[in-house]
């Protein structure tokens, strides 16, 4: 570790979310940039707009000679997550890497493994985890009795370089396991139940797109204590943006809902600041007088703590920190990790063969 605590951190990826960690680790206490690592021209821009002066490189494992970082933060594209992570480990590097932690689940299983052999804490990028509302709606959902219904979806009519994004990460996973991960694990938390089946849907509305991939899809899950769920997910410039922000958790006792007015307004289903927005959360209660009308008012909460984008990612990295400085045990949080990817593989293996598979 470096001297005084501070945490030297090597960026790669240099795009929307690198970019987003990369003002983390400028601004916050404890952090100090050693390099920005990227193909193409994101690092200059992300050096030019975090004002100038770091160190700019296009090869990684070069970066990493050269720098010689405590951490390493991953925001590249994910047919890379596997490899660079194992790299920065196997150099005595703490590793923050965006979701998913790879493109395969023995890929990820083999970055926990390097992680643990190499006693180097690995933060995944779940987002959602550090977000106040988002907990609070988990929270609340533990209070609507068995089983819960679980509706949510994120479609994003993408265009410009948001089109392209998404492109780039079809060439390596489908919109349900990229995103899905974040909602899959947001249903596990509220039902602490075990998932025991899916079966999902996809269709192939480009052909601007890998030929074995698909750019819209929907899953389902059930679970063993009888809650079932769903998640949407369609990325491209012919997306719908009518109710593309459904967040919704149903049970015996009422009903709780993300109500995010601004976020779901037309134009910002492909703004990355969007997607986790959460403004107001509406709870509905069931219960019914002797003329079966409602006894109770639905109750709106608004929450004074509504992070913007950027501060999320600051509490992602003041968490990364924490777990170094103070030996964070990250058991929990990788298992889970693992265990949402392991669905979200299995919806996409049920796409491809119109085949209901069992966990």
């Amino acid at each position: 570790m470096s001297k005084s605590n501070t945490v030297r951190v090597l960026v790669v990826g240099c795009g929307n979310m690198g970019s987003s960690h990369a003002m983390s680790y400028h601004t916050l206490d404890g952090y100090e940039i050693c390099g920005l690592v990227s193909q193409g021209k994101s690092k200059e821009v992300l050096n030019e707009k975090l004002g100038g002066g770091y160190s700019l490189f296009d090869d990684f494992e070069e970066a990493l000679s050269s720098t010689k970082p405590d951490a390493v933060c991953i925001s590249t594209y994910p047919d890379t997550h596997e490899s660079y992570a194992i790299k920065a480990l196997e150099n005595g590097c703490h590793v923050f890497v965006e979701k998913p932690l790879a493109d395969t689940i023995q890929g990820a299983i083999r970055v926990v493994e390097a992680a643990k052999v190499f006693n180097k804490k690995l933060v995944i990028g779940y987002i959602l985890r550090y977000h106040p509302s988002w907990k609070r709606f988990i929270e609340l959902s533990h209070g609507l009795g068995k089983p819960l219904v679980m509706r949510m979806n994120l479609n994003q009519q993408s265009h410009g370089n948001m089109w392209n994004v998404h492109r780039n990460l079809m060439e390596s996973l489908s919109p349900i396991v990229d995103c899905g991960v974040h909602y899959i694990d947001v249903m596990c938390q509220m039902t602490q139940s075990r998932p025991v089946q899916v079966a999902a849907i996809g269709a192939r509305l480009t052909d601007d797109i890998p030929k074995d991939n698909y750019n819209y899809g929907q899953l389902q899950i059930r679970f063993e204590d009888g809650s079932v769920g769903w998640y949407e997910a369609g990325w491209g410039p012919m997306i719908s943006e009518t109710a593309f922000f459904v967040k919704d958790v149903l049970g015996p006792k009422g009903s709780v809902s993300i109500v995010a007015k601004e976020a779901s307004k037309a134009g910002k289903s492909d703004a990355v600041a969007s997607h986790t927005k959460t403004e107001s959360i509406r709870c509905h209660y069931a219960d019914l007088d002797e003329n079966n009308e409602f006894v109770r008012k639905d109750q709106w909460i608004d929450l004074e703590d509504e992070p913007d984008h950027q501060e999320l990612c600051n509490r992602e990295q003041r968490f990364f920190y924490n777990a170094i400085q103070k030996d964070l045990d990250l058991t929990n949080s990788i298992e889970d990790a693992i265990n949402s990817l392991k669905i979200a593989f299995a919806c996409d293996l049920s796409v491809k063969t119109g085949e209901v598979v069992k966990l």
